[in-house]
């Protein structure tokens, strides 16, 4: 009599339940490498982005005393007193940073305490643009679009914001909400090309952003040539000064550059935050990046959410180019956007897309930005020390683990995986 070998473990086939209807399972189909990576990055803990910018900063500091000419000249005899290009090294380190805090904080130095508080002013002025371009970014990131897009936005945003200011002729105060208004409207229409295209054609955002920035760049080149935005009485391409009744009003007086679009940019985090927690367009918005296929089997739309997430990004994003044009710069030129929409990109990343992150983050760039000048003043430090911050920040936070192993960090869920799994027979058990 022949027997038949047993089946091993895996190819057990399940009981016979006449009871039970047969479920067929189909394989899902697997999610772009770009969203994992980026739900990693989001999902890093608050210790690892902090210890990323420390070891950013560390790592600064050898480029800051390696570029100093008395550390270089105490190098040359360093094995007969080591001690001397220490010493030349932490003055070269210390005095560049105590810089940048003095021009981007607060300046001891200066006689009257308004002077004294003004690099902090400057620093928020400069955080504006960063803020509202980092909560519309970290919109399209928790959606899961890497929206690279911000620059062109605040492009559009100022084009939008500046042609309401320089061609009506409005009240005050309804003058400002309407240049507002249009930056919003340009800025957001000008995203929801990008998403658009997304959901209808499957265009990948981080392609057709790029190109709408190019556009963006050279329209407003192009514009400030004609009478739609150049000033007449100017030969050089920039437009008229905004008319007061279209700035935003000043927060402690003349003598400082804070503005209204710091508070705008305060109560714009508050609604990302009501927004993504609160309201059910941001648990569309969630569903879609955390597994699109799922949020689609559940009833959402993902197309349209694609264009909406775009939409809101972009007119977040138009109301930085607004604060920049009515309210920092009083006037548009060519390079309204500079990096802002570039360095945004880091913000929402070292924020993890939290209204409340990025809020921060924001401002830690712009003491980066306003400091930056400053610590180049008294030290001689290059200024592109503080691009060189910038980016190897971006680089930890894209990368966790490598900053988990410098710290000797454990990986998240390390507990979890040490639980012993149960074995095939006892799950049939």
């Amino acid at each position: 009599m022949s027997t038949t070998p047993p089946l091993p473990d895996a190819q057990v086939p399940p009981p016979a339940d006449a009871g039970t209807p047969a479920v067929t399972t189909t394989k899902e189909q697997p999610e772009p490498r770009s969203s994992t990576v980026l739900r990693e990055i989001l999902s890093s803990g608050w210790l690892v982005t902090v210890l990323a910018v420390v070891l950013a900063l560390v790592l600064s500091g050898l480029l800051i005393a390696a570029a100093d000419e008395e550390v270089q000249k105490a190098a040359g005899y360093f094995f007969s007193k080591p001690m001397d290009t220490i010493s030349a090294a932490w003055d070269a380190v210390s005095s560049a940073y105590v810089a940048l805090f003095h021009g981007a904080v607060y300046d001891p130095s200066k006689d009257t305490f308004a002077a004294s508080i003004k690099p902090l002013t400057e620093t928020m002025t400069t955080s504006v643009p960063l803020i509202l371009a980092g909560l519309g970014l970290g919109i399209g990131f928790r959606a899961g679009l890497f929206n690279i897009g911000a620059q062109g936005q605040i492009i559009l945003g100022a084009i939008g914001a500046g042609w309401v200011a320089f061609h009506l002729d409005l009240p005050p105060v309804l003058h400002l909400l309407v240049a507002m208004l249009a930056a919003a409207v340009a800025g957001g229409l000008w995203a929801g090309i990008a998403g658009f295209l997304k959901a209808r054609t499957g265009a990948h955002e981080v392609i057709v952003t790029i190109m709408l920035n190019n556009i963006a760049i050279y329209l407003v080149a192009y514009l400030l040539t004609t009478s739609v935005l150049k000033n007449p009485g100017s030969t050089n391409p920039i437009s008229p000064p905004v008319p007061g009744s279209a700035q935003y009003p000043a927060l402690l007086g003349g003598q400082f550059r804070l503005h209204g679009g710091f508070v705008v940019a305060v109560l714009a985090a508050v609604f990302v935050w009501w927004l993504m927690s609160r309201s059910t367009i941001g648990f569309k918005f969630r569903a879609v990046g955390s597994n699109a296929h799922a949020a689609r089997t559940a009833g959402i739309s993902v197309n349209s959410s694609y264009v909406w997430v775009m939409v809101v990004a972009g007119a977040l994003a138009g109301l930085g180019g607004s604060a920049q044009v009515l309210g920092t710069d009083k006037v548009l030129t060519a390079d309204v956007a500079a990096s802002f929409g570039f360095d945004a990109i880091t913000v929402a990343l070292l924020g993890r897309s939290k209204p409340l992150g990025t809020f921060f983050a924001g401002l830690l760039f712009g003491a980066l930005r306003a400091g930056g000048f400053a610590m180049q003043a008294r030290t001689g430090t290059p200024i592109d020390v503080v691009l060189v911050v910038q980016s190897l920040v971006v680089l930890f936070i894209a990368a966790p683990p490598l900053v988990r192993s410098v710290f000797h960090l454990p990986a998240p869920g390390s507990k979890r995986e040490r639980t012993p799994r149960a074995t095939t027979k006892e799950v049939a058990a």
